[in-house]
Protein backbone atom coordinates (compact mmCIF):
# COMPACT_ATOMS: atom_id res chain seq x y z
CA UNK A 1 0.00 0.00 0.00
CA UNK A 2 2.90 2.32 0.65
CA UNK A 3 5.29 3.52 -2.03
CA UNK A 4 8.92 2.43 -2.11
CA UNK A 5 11.77 4.81 -1.39
CA UNK A 6 12.99 4.51 -4.98
CA UNK A 7 9.59 5.42 -6.40
CA UNK A 8 9.33 8.36 -4.01
CA UNK A 9 12.76 9.59 -5.11
CA UNK A 10 11.68 9.36 -8.77
CA UNK A 11 8.58 11.43 -8.02
CA UNK A 12 10.61 14.05 -6.14
CA UNK A 13 13.08 14.35 -9.02
CA UNK A 14 10.42 14.65 -11.69
CA UNK A 15 8.15 17.15 -9.87
CA UNK A 16 10.74 19.23 -7.96
CA UNK A 17 10.90 22.94 -8.75
CA UNK A 18 14.61 23.16 -8.01
CA UNK A 19 17.57 21.31 -6.58
CA UNK A 20 16.78 19.68 -3.23
CA UNK A 21 13.09 20.56 -3.43
CA UNK A 22 11.04 18.02 -1.51
CA UNK A 23 8.29 20.14 0.02
CA UNK A 24 6.74 22.08 -2.84
CA UNK A 25 3.04 21.50 -3.44
CA UNK A 26 3.80 19.76 -6.73
CA UNK A 27 5.98 17.13 -5.05
CA UNK A 28 3.52 16.62 -2.20
CA UNK A 29 0.56 16.22 -4.57
CA UNK A 30 2.50 13.78 -6.77
CA UNK A 31 3.40 11.59 -3.77
CA UNK A 32 -0.16 11.70 -2.45
CA UNK A 33 -1.52 10.79 -5.89
CA UNK A 34 0.75 7.76 -6.04
CA UNK A 35 -0.35 6.61 -2.58
CA UNK A 36 -4.01 7.19 -3.48
CA UNK A 37 -3.71 5.09 -6.63
CA UNK A 38 -2.02 2.29 -4.68
CA UNK A 39 -4.80 2.29 -2.09
CA UNK A 40 -7.45 2.34 -4.80
CA UNK A 41 -5.94 -0.83 -6.26
CA UNK A 42 -5.86 -2.35 -2.76
CA UNK A 43 -9.62 -1.86 -2.38
CA UNK A 44 -10.33 -3.94 -5.48
CA UNK A 45 -9.36 -7.01 -3.48
CA UNK A 46 -10.24 -5.81 0.02
CA UNK A 47 -13.59 -4.10 -0.24
CA UNK A 48 -14.36 -4.23 3.48
CA UNK A 49 -11.14 -2.62 4.69
CA UNK A 50 -12.82 0.42 6.21
CA UNK A 51 -9.84 1.52 8.30
CA UNK A 52 -7.71 1.99 5.20
CA UNK A 53 -10.63 3.66 3.43
CA UNK A 54 -10.64 6.35 6.11
CA UNK A 55 -6.95 6.95 5.45
CA UNK A 56 -7.67 7.16 1.74
CA UNK A 57 -10.33 9.81 2.29
CA UNK A 58 -7.94 11.81 4.47
CA UNK A 59 -5.28 11.67 1.73
CA UNK A 60 -7.77 12.77 -0.92
CA UNK A 61 -8.76 15.73 1.26
CA UNK A 62 -5.13 16.67 1.87
CA UNK A 63 -4.40 16.53 -1.87
CA UNK A 64 -7.46 18.69 -2.54
CA UNK A 65 -6.30 21.31 -0.01
CA UNK A 66 -2.81 21.39 -1.53
CA UNK A 67 -4.27 21.79 -5.01
CA UNK A 68 -6.54 24.60 -3.82
CA UNK A 69 -3.54 26.34 -2.24
CA UNK A 70 -1.50 26.00 -5.43
CA UNK A 71 -4.38 27.30 -7.54
CA UNK A 72 -4.72 30.38 -5.36
CA UNK A 73 -0.98 31.11 -5.50
CA UNK A 74 -0.12 30.26 -9.12
CA UNK A 75 -2.80 29.02 -11.50
CA UNK A 76 -0.30 28.17 -14.27
CA UNK A 77 1.56 25.74 -12.01
CA UNK A 78 -1.78 24.29 -10.92
CA UNK A 79 -2.92 23.76 -14.51
CA UNK A 80 0.35 22.11 -15.53
CA UNK A 81 0.31 19.86 -12.47
CA UNK A 82 -3.20 18.51 -12.95
CA UNK A 83 -2.38 17.98 -16.62
CA UNK A 84 0.77 15.99 -15.79
CA UNK A 85 -0.99 13.90 -13.15
CA UNK A 86 -4.11 13.37 -15.22
CA UNK A 87 -6.44 14.66 -12.51
CA UNK A 88 -9.89 16.04 -13.19
CA UNK A 89 -11.05 19.54 -12.28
Amino acid sequence: MSITADRKLELVKSYAQGEGDTGSPEVQVAILSERISNLTDHFKGHAKDHHSRRGLLKMVGQRRRLLDYLKSKDSKRYDSLIERLGLRR
